[in-house]
């Protein structure tokens, strides 16, 4: 018999730790590599899921130095309430949980609002306040440039004054059918995952804070001459991995994002959606190795 969706996050959970920051405990896989193979990989995830996208990815990364984690708000990490979620916050928790388990260098490979944590993480880096040794970034499917993207009307929703009302209204068929909506039509959302993304958002009732999680695009307007300057300027490599079906960080952010970083290398996917990594994660696997080991210059 087929584990189900929950058995998986099961299974997921019980393969993690816990590390403590002041927003509460923060859920991380991490694994250690095999001495000599470069870098440690470190996944962040976008909204509203979880770094639980990456277990595909991981599973075909044996030998390598990982680590994956849930921003607080999120999957299985703990979900306080009253509280103002921000990019500034979710960078300076992964700071934290790489002081804790990373001395080696890390190479970020970030996912849509994970995207604009690690452009943080490069421009805290160009001002010399970073904590750890970042060697490099991948960036994939984020809408960076939200000039560009195309928000879909959930978000715009949960973004308006009625985004409280929103979330409280949320429930499961209204999240997967707004979820589906972000896969290729050659890769649509399964029902085991569709059922291992509800039990990861509403735990700790987290459907109820989209409204708050959300908040996030409205900073990548307000802070875009930061981050932007440092996809430009940083002086390590940068590179870009795309799933060109993808609804909201279309093709026009990507091209957005070549203009600012014209060296940067591409891998195109021409058939999946925004969720690459869930939809052929042999595929991504494939591509982050190939990206780090062909950085730009």
């Amino acid at each position: 018999m087929a584990r189900t969706g929950k058995q998986a996050v099961a299974e997921w959970h019980s393969g993690g730790q816990w590390v403590t920051v002041p927003q509460g405990r923060v859920f991380v896989r991490a694994t250690e590599g095999t001495e000599g193979r470069g870098p440690r990989l470190v996944f962040l995830h976008g909204y509203p899921s979880s770094g639980y996208d990456f277990r595909g990815v991981l599973d075909r990364l044996a030998g390598r130095a990982t680590l994956t984690l849930d921003f607080p708000g999120f999957g299985l990490s703990d979900k306080p309430r009253p509280h103002g979620y921000t990019l500034f916050e979710h960078a300076d928790v992964v700071e934290w949980v790489l002081a804790r388990y990373s001395e080696e260098p890390v190479y970020l490979v970030a996912h849509d609002m994970g995207t604009s944590v690690a452009t943080e993480l490069m421009a805290r880096d160009r001002d010399g306040e970073l904590g750890f040794d970042l060697s490099g970034v991948v960036l994939s499917n984020g809408g960076i440039i939200i000039e560009r993207a195309s928000l879909r009307p959930a978000q715009r929703a949960l973004l308006s004054p009625l985004g409280p009302l929103v979330a409280r209204l949320t429930n499961r068929p209204m999240f997967v059918r707004q979820f589906g909506r972000l896969f290729s039509a050659e890769h649509p959302l399964g029902r085991t995952e569709a059922e291992a993304q509800w039990a990861l958002l509403a735990r700790q009732n987290g459907h109820r804070i989209l409204h708050l999680l959300c908040r996030y695009v409205r900073e990548r307007a307000v802070y875009a001459h930061r981050w932007h300057g440092a996809i430009r300027h940083w002086d390590q490599p940068v590179s870009f991995l795309w799933g060109l079906q993808d609804p909201v960080a279309t093709t026009d952010v990507l091209a957005g994002l070549r203009q600012l970083r014209p060296s940067a290398p591409v891998v195109e996917l021409p058939e999946l959606g925004h969720y690459p990594q869930i939809e052929a994660p042999e595929v991504v696997a494939e591509a982050v190795l190939w990206l780090i080991g062909h950085p730009e210059g």
